[in-house]
């Protein structure tokens, strides 16, 4: 395939590896979750070398430069070489990772369930006693 014809949107997405199917590309696509060249994209929208592509999955999101098409998904060592990512886009990425270690873990598990003797103490406590 020469570099002036292009691929799907989202068969591209799928090949370098940003979804783990088609089918998860084009909904995410469809749910405005991919831009292709600053505007919203379509999933037929032809990919070409050159072209800038912007997806949010979840918290994370990728600003991307087109580098290769790819029909077929491949290895990732392959995958990779589709796409440069932006600096800016790497930094924000890292610095989400950064943020996200340093909250902690969302849930904190407890000391388990009370005993019989804290059951009993947080009765009376209830009741005013």
């Amino acid at each position: 395939m020469s570099d002036a014809e292009g691929v799907r949107l989202d068969q591209w997405l799928w090949a370098a590896r940003f979804f783990k199917t088609r089918s998860l590309a084009a909904e995410a696509i469809d749910g405005g979750k991919v831009s292709h060249n600053g505007d919203r994209a379509k999933r037929a929208k032809t990919v070409r070398v050159g072209d800038e592509v912007r997806v949010r999955q979840h918290a994370t999101e990728w600003v991307v430069r087109v580098t290769g098409l790819g029909v077929r998904r491949g290895s990732a060592a392959v995958a990779a070489t589709l796409y440069e990512e932006t600096p800016a886009s790497k930094a924000a990425r890292e610095a989400l990772a950064l943020q996200v270690k340093a909250s902690g873990p969302a849930f904190r598990h407890g000391d388990g369930k009370p005993s019989k003797k804290d059951r009993r103490d947080l009765e009376r406590f209830r009741r005013g006693i």
